[in-house]
């Protein structure tokens, strides 16, 4: 479907219809009602959810379950270590001393993304992580360090999919509505953690916090959508870890799970 949508003439005729923001509104509104809750084991069984992970209730309706709470979490605390927000996929790229990074044949332009070219040109040369979540991901998020907000931003914009058939063909993460924080932290300097919606809903909900922010504390969650986090961090901040600079060259996407090692401030031991 999703090469038919972004590959295809009458695919794409079809899609300009699809990333509308009204229609997600609609999409959601459904989501929202107890007439969803009929989706809930279906998605279940389509996707082999273990429910044991998560709390025990009666889900109101599909948009509640699909943001539904885990029972507990293993989160890296350790300090000056930068962890994954999520679970999803992760893939890494270098940012250009031109504030761009490059996905197979798509660049994209730190500016734009950021909508502020001042903001931009911090993370010249620096690091540029994104987490891709699947629908039958765990939608809430965390902080990925600790830090002290410094600013905060929303982008409007329509709403594409965010899988690799999508934004290797179209700049999907600098035209998607987005979210964005900005921290100043001990250990990276300044790092922008940005969430970025996805087609049919991937609505984003940020929840109030404290200026302070502290590594793996909630930061939000998504509605139902594959949705995406993007998180940048300035230039010789960040040391991958084995493990996620083995499998993310080239442009690799690896599974990753909420609150484990990225990486960690250069020098530091593991």
């Amino acid at each position: 479907m999703i090469r038919f949508l972004y590959g295809t003439m009458p695919g794409r005729a079809i899609l300009r219809l699809l990333i509308r923001p009204t229609v997600s509104r609609k999409v959601g509104k459904f989501l929202d009602s107890e007439f969803s809750r009929c989706l809930v084991p279906l998605f279940i069984k389509k996707h082999h959810i273990d429910m044991k992970d998560y709390e025990d209730r009666i889900y109101a309706s599909f948009n509640d379950f699909f943001t539904r709470k885990r029972c507990a979490e293993r989160i890296d605390i350790t300090p000056k270590h930068l962890i994954s927000p999520c679970d999803g996929y992760l893939s890494v790229y270098p940012v250009a001393e031109n504030l761009t990074y490059r996905i197979k044949h798509v660049e994209y332009s730190l500016e734009r993304l950021v909508n502020s070219r001042d903001l931009a040109e911090q993370f010249a040369g620096g690091t540029c992580l994104i987490f891709r979540l699947t629908p039958q991901d765990y939608h809430r998020y965390c902080y990925v360090c600790d830090g002290i907000r410094t600013e905060s931003g929303a982008i409007g914009g329509c709403l594409h999919c965010v899988r690799p058939a999508a934004y290797t063909s179209v700049p999907v993460f600098v035209e998607n509505s987005r979210e964005y924080i900005v921290l100043s932290t001990p250990a990276f300097g300044t790092v922008v953690q940005m969430e970025i919606g996805a087609l049919l809903v991937g609505k984003i909900h940020n929840l109030r916090s404290n200026s302070r922010v502290f590594q793996g504390q909630e930061k939000g969650y998504f509605e139902f959508g594959g949705s995406t986090i993007l998180v940048l961090v300035k230039k010789d901040r960040l040391k991958l870890s084995e493990d996620v600079a083995k499998q993310t060259g080239n442009g690799k996407e690896m599974r990753i799970c909420f609150g484990e090692t990225v990486g960690l401030f250069p020098g530091m031991e593991k």
